[in-house]
């Protein structure tokens, strides 16, 4: 008994040395880098972090300084004319302090948002700015394959997938993604925006990119023709990327049924032509114009459903069928991209979907055959300086492609 005792005691000893070698660590400080945003060393101070309250005001804020009334008023008196009136609810502010008994107020820091914010210097006299944190902007290229969904393909690579909305905007009159398959290569040449050169802020541009369709590399380059003018893209070639139509009026769906001239109609149970395309999607979908134009019709027949016509040149005419619901009226102008209805089934429909149709000279014609004009064109003088742009981005493209896929 004496011995399991004695023993009980050895290991009470020895587990509370172990737990107080274990509590007692050194800490290396030397080797922390102190922090540094705004401008300032906040190891210099004390720091106080807050948000702005659904009754805060400037002067509210100020009063919780421990600011008397005078002083906020000549504060507020100063600054009226490079600060807010209005705070937002939610925004950050942060309000370093000096390191001593005092604890006194000395910088106030409002943001606006991420990069952008308000900064008031009370050390010596009253002065406010508007200023905005450092930012950089890195350069990556990478290549790689469709998994999946592009957005799901660019998440799995550890790229913002919100780059996937530039680039179906940008392939939007060349590349039908309905048809993409998993599989399908690509590479991409873009800029990331960096605060304070660690703090990620986004994709800031898309400089060049390719994606394999149909079995060949579609190359998109940015390019500015004239001085004051808009960025558009262009392939190789010089050939603009953006045409008169988007390859369809909804996105990253799946189609249903093709033109054919003899097609058995699901509802009235015959062979029929079948004079458009048919894209399935849930109801309430938003619907594109496919082209800017004016609005021919809109309304309600027994087989079409709601369904809109624009009318776009001479030549052209879109009609969008089975909608649930209709966003414009005749006569009304409509931009390319332009939602004009939501999906549905009204009509002669057994699911929700969109049955587009395309009239060229009057004839109803297969959208997905038809060679279509391009709205811009890459004018002749302008050829020379857009190759001596592309090349370099061309051949960053294809050695990041080449490398991750071994072609040597």
């Amino acid at each position: 008994m004496k011995k399991i005792i004695a023993l009980l005691i050895l290991s009470v000893i020895l587990f509370s040395c172990k737990k107080q070698e274990e509590d007692f660590v050194i800490e290396d400080f030397e080797s922390e880098k102190p922090i540094v945003d705004f401008g300032f060393h906040f190891d210099d101070f004390n720091v106080h972090y807050d948000t702005i309250q659904s009754q805060d005001t400037f002067e509210r804020i100020l009063k919780k300084q421990n600011l008397n009334g005078k002083k906020v008023a000549d504060i507020v008196k100063a600054v009226k004319d490079s600060f807010p009136t209005t705070v937002r609810f939610k925004k950050p502010y942060i309000c370093l302090r000096s390191k001593d008994r005092f604890n006194k107020l000395q910088y106030l820091i409002y943001q606006t948002n991420r990069v952008d914010y308000y900064l008031i210097d009370l050390t010596d006299s009253i002065v406010g700015y508007k200023k905005s944190r450092p930012l950089t902007f890195k350069v990556k290229t990478i290549a790689g394959e469709l998994t999946g969904p592009l957005t799901k393909t660019l998440r799995s690579m550890k790229i913002d997938p919100t780059l996937s909305g530039r680039l179906t905007k940008v392939y939007a009159w060349s590349i039908d993604f309905f048809k993409s398959r998993i599989g399908d290569k690509f590479a991409l040449s873009f800029t990331e925006r960096y605060i304070n050169d660690t703090i990620y802020d986004g994709v800031d541009s898309l400089r060049a990119a390719f994606f394999e369709y149909k079995g060949e590399r579609i190359y998109a380059f940015p390019f500015v023709q004239d001085r004051n003018g808009k960025t558009d893209y262009y392939d190789e070639n010089g050939k603009a990327l953006k045409n008169f139509f988007l390859k369809a009026p909804l996105k990253f769906v799946n189609i249903t049924s093709h033109f054919s001239k003899s097609r058995f109609h699901p509802v009235q149970l015959k062979w029929k032509a079948h004079n458009g395309t048919d894209y399935a999607a849930p109801t309430g979908t938003p619907i594109m114009t496919t082209a800017a134009g004016v609005v021919e019709q809109a309304g309600y027949t027994a087989g079409n459903g709601n369904f809109v016509k624009v009318k776009h040149d001479r030549v052209y005419s879109t009609q969008y069928l089975h909608m649930s619901k209709i966003l414009v009226r005749r006569g009304q102008h409509v931009k390319q991209g332009q939602i004009i209805g939501k999906v549905g089934s009204t009509g002669l429909a057994t699911g929700p979907h969109v049955c587009y149709r395309f009239w060229k000279n009057g004839v109803q014609v297969d959208a997905l055959k038809l060679k279509l004009p391009n709205s811009q064109a890459m004018d002749s003088r302008n050829l020379p300086r857009f190759k001596e742009q592309m090349r370099p981005l061309k051949r960053a493209l294809d050695s990041v492609a080449d490398l991750k896929f071994n072609r040597y």
